[in-house]
Order: structure tokens, then sequence, then C-alpha cells
């Protein structure tokens, strides 16, 4: 089976790895390991472990300083039988996005979400995204075709600096380019990354995904810390195998996973990392239920739940999902003139432009991720039982209680 292994070689290795100039590789990590077949296409990944952060929790006794990951394949019952000493495997499930096709006529068009999402309010109060990074980890983005759709420019960055290798648009498909266009939305001069971790053509990992987020993690730390912004959409969820509920190997409901301990360092950094909370029954696992990072259901442009959008409770987080932003409306047209932007990575790209509008002016240095979480959450129009629930978490999104929120907030801090 398809594995991710952690292990902590030495500090002098764990810095060369820090280094961008470096060529260390998995065999140089991991080489001679017993049972275990690495990939050496794939980089070894450092994933930090912070001391203090309930998180980092974990089932082996290994350091709280950086260890370090890389891929391989192992028999089927290896999870059980491991490779060497202070080695950890954890599975490494496939991911996918999954359009919701064939479930209805579109609800509205994106003007209708324009209006929901009260963008003339954000653009007043010079919430427009300008400035703010938005890495969409997707199929790839057609900036082309989103920016006809909007009839506006877009400016699609190919990730250079962020440590993405595609050219903007570089096998780019539909699901990529509707998370594009449906964040652009609210945020309408952000700067979109494109990493297309979920290329067409070929299996995508989570070990994809991690070194995706690993390489934003570095960039962002090398910003000035004042002015970091960064959002990141992930309109995917993991599927088959993972390991049994359990296992201290697992992903889905495992906090200790390499990838679910990234997306804390994320969050740390500065990042705000949004999810789609998943569709047509699939549980709110993994990193979709992670509590750093926001879940987001999906409503139509009436506010009524779409009956895709799974249900909590969260595996790592029971209070999921946090909030539910729109989808099912006519809008990139990124699958055809009559398909709908649905399911909840549409909805998950909606929310996410809303929080890089309010990244333009309100950078992590003013308002931390999780401050921006709570925000959102208490400021949601709720829509079903008083508080939370599992239906629709905290509520929809309401665009102009948060531009009140944040204005009293700015009021205070005068």
């Amino acid at each position: 089976m398809r594995v991710l292994i952690q292990l902590r070689p030495s500090p002098d290795l764990v810095s060369a790895l820090s280094d961008p100039c470096g060529t260390v590789t998995a065999a140089d990590v991991a080489g001679g390991m017993p049972g275990v077949e690495l990939d050496t296409a794939f980089a070894p990944v450092t994933v930090p472990r912070p001391a203090g952060d309930p998180l980092s929790l974990r089932p082996l006794d290994v350091s709280d300083d950086a260890c370090v990951v890389v891929r391989g394949t192992i028999r089927d019952d290896g999870p059980d039988r491991l490779p060497a000493p202070g080695v950890a495997v954890y599975a490494d499930p496939a991911i996918e996005a999954v359009p919701v096709r064939g479930d209805g006529p579109s609800v509205g068009d994106w003007h209708d979400v324009e209006r929901l999402l009260n963008v003339a309010g954000l653009h007043a109060e010079g919430l427009d995204g300008d400035g703010v990074a938005l890495a969409v980890l997707d199929t790839g983005i057609d900036g082309a075709h989103a920016a006809r759709r909007l009839g506006r420019s877009v400016t699609l960055d190919a990730g250079s600096r962020w440590g993405a290798s595609a050219r903007p648009g570089e096998s780019a498909t539909g699901h990529g380019t509707m998370s594009a266009f449906d964040a652009l939305i609210a945020a309408a001069h952000a700067t979109l990354i494109d990493l297309p971790v979920l290329s067409p053509g070929r299996g995508a990992l989570l070990s994809d995904a991690l070194s995706a987020l690993a390489r934003l993690r570095t960039a962002l730390e090398a910003q000035p810390e004042q002015s970091r912004a960064l959002v990141v959409s992930n309109g995917w969820t993991a599927v088959a195998p993972d390991l049994p509920a359990g296992h201290p190997g697992g992903y889905s409901g495992n906090a200790a996973h390499p990838f679910n301990l990234m997306v804390s360092a994320l969050d740390r950094a500065g990042a705000d990392v949004v999810f789609a909370a998943g569709d047509h029954g699939r549980p709110i696992a993994g990193a979709c239920s992670h509590p750093k990072a926001l879940s987001v259901g999906a409503v139509d442009v009436n506010g009524d739940r779409l009956g895709y959008s799974s249900k909590g409770p969260g595996r790592l987080t029971a209070r999921k999902p946090d909030v539910c932003a729109y989808a099912h409306f006519a809008g990139s047209a990124a699958f055809g003139a009559d398909e709908p932007d649905a399911g909840t990575a549409a909805a998950a790209a909606v929310a996410a432009g809303l929080v890089a509008a309010v990244r333009t002016r309100w950078p992590a240095s003013r308002l931390s991720p999780a401050e921006l979480r709570a925000l959102l959450r208490r400021t949601a129009e709720d829509r079903s039982e008083a508080g939370f629930d599992y239906d629709y978490g905290y509520g929809s999104v309401d665009p102009a209680g948060i531009i009140a929120a944040l204005q009293r907030r700015a009021r205070n801090a005068a």
C-alpha cells in the first residue's frame, strides 16, 4: 500500500532540507529501510511538530523538533510492522475533486451571489482582495476562461515564488477554473496562485497536497510578518484507501497525521485554510474537519441547504461544518453553459474569496486566522436551530455582519 513514512534524520540533514538550493533526496533521508520501496520522485517534506500544540500528540516517541516525511509503498500488512525504531508510517490515500453534476438546474446566478456577499459594501470598505494571495489547490485554472466569464482581468500567478511548478492554466480542467471563478466573486483583485495538485491524467495522492502546503508555508514564513496574507482554497477530499478507524497511521480521524499537522503549521504561520465539507453523504473527515481550517457546507442563493452537502459531526472536530456559503448557481460555466457551479467545493471557494477580501486590510498580524474563523462563525446567519447544528454549522456567511464587526474592532483599536 502507498504510505507516508515519517522519521527524524540528523539536524544537519533537516537543515539541508530547508535550503532552497539543496538537493536532498528521499534516499538520503530513508535509504535502505527494510520492507519499503521509496518513491524517489517525491521530494522529502519537513513537517514541524511544535511543543504544546494539541495536534502534536502522536503514537510514537519522536522529537518535538521538525520531522521529515518521504513517500513509498509497503506490504499491505506493513503499517503494523514498522521498518525501523522511531519511524511512523501513515496512510497516503488518493484525493480527488468531485464536482456535483446531475443534481438539478442552477438556482440563481453569480450576480445573486455577488449581491448576497455584499460585494459593493466590501469594496466600499476597501476589501477587494488587492495584494492578497489566494492559492487554489485543485485541477488547474484556465484564467482566460474565468476572465471572460467575469468580464474583467484576472491576476494569475504561476506560483514560482510559492514553489509551484506548473504554468498558469497548464492542464487546467473545469473544477479548478470553477473554484477560481467563485473565489473571485468577492475578492476581485486577489492574485490567484495556481497549484494544480490534481492534474488531469494522473492519480493524485494526499502527499501531493502535503508537498504543496509545505511549499506555501515556507514561502509565507519568508515574508514580513506584519503583512502576511494567504488564503488556501481546497475543494477536494480524500478517498480510499485509508487505514481503519483508530489506527495510529490513519488520516481521516488522526490529528497526528503529517497532513493534519501541516494544516496546523500553516495556520500558525498566518494562512487561512479553507476546505469543502464534502458531498453526497461523505463524512466530514481529515483536514475537512480540522480545528484550524474553515469547513464550508453549501446552501443555494435562497439560503436553503443543498441536500448533497455533508453533515457533521466532523471526525477531527465534532462541530463541523463551521459555516455555509453559496453553491449550485450559474457561474463559471466551466463544465458547460447549463451546468451550475455546484458542490461544497464551490461553496468553499466562495467563502475563500470572502476571507481573501477581508485580508485586504486585515492581515494575519491584525486578525489571526483563528480570530477570523471565530468572526465568521459569530456573525453567521442562523439557518436552523439556535446556535450550531450539524446541517448548517453556525449558519450562512453574513458579509454585512462581518463588515460591522470589523468596523467595531477598528474603532476599539483606535
